[in-house]
């Protein structure tokens, strides 16, 4: 079993730059999840195919769970 977070232990979030705009939608929610080592295969393999990272794989997914249970 994989533990998979977003951050490691340690890491800083860099001030905003000066002129940086604001969001109107803040990713303000942190989510850690288990995977098993073929889950973290599958999900690599994905964001590597698709030139993207992990986070955005996931919420490709998110939205296209998302679109088929609105159908």
């Amino acid at each position: 079993m994989m533990f998979v977070r977003a951050k490691k232990e340690g890491d800083t979030v860099s001030p905003l730059k000066k002129g940086a705009k604001l969001t109107n939608n803040p990713r303000n929610v942190r989510l850690e999840i288990r995977l098993t080592q073929n889950e973290s295969k599958k999900l690599e393999s994905c964001a590597e195919k698709m030139k993207t990272t992990k986070t955005e794989v996931i919420k490709r997914g998110i939205q296209l769970v998302s679109e088929e249970l609105e159908k």
